[in-house]
């Protein structure tokens, strides 16, 4: 049998080695599972890259193929009204906010 002394030391012992074995395991764990979740997320980069460009080119090239319209015809409007645009946007912008609520009023008098 042993005694209390001993048996104190033992379990002392027990406690400081399940506490290395932990620390190291918890380190290893931590380590580990990080490092999965790194090359998770690299690989979800990887995969989405492809998709993303073509998209990122196709919206591109649609808003390009948009601007260039818009600018055709503000380009017809006579009076030099797309000069006058580039200038005063903030005119435009009124404007376009006042013929809004304008063209509401007509199409909606009950709401007024």
């Amino acid at each position: 049998m042993i005694n209390d002394k001993a048996f104190e030391r033992k379990v002392n012992r027990d406690i400081d080695r399940a506490n290395k074995d932990l620390a190291t395991l918890g380190d290893d764990g931590v380590a580990g599972l990080s490092r999965k979740v790194e090359q998770l997320a690299d690989d979800a980069k990887k995969m989405a890259a492809g998709p993303v460009n073509t998209f990122n080119k196709e919206v591109g090239q649609g808003l390009s193929q948009y601007n260039a319209k818009v600018q055709n015809i503000a380009d017809r409007v006579p009076g030099g009204f797309s000069k006058k645009v580039a200038v005063y946007p903030w005119v435009t912008i009124t404007m376009s906010l006042a013929f809004g609520l304008l063209l509401g009023v007509l199409l909606k008098p009950g709401r007024v």
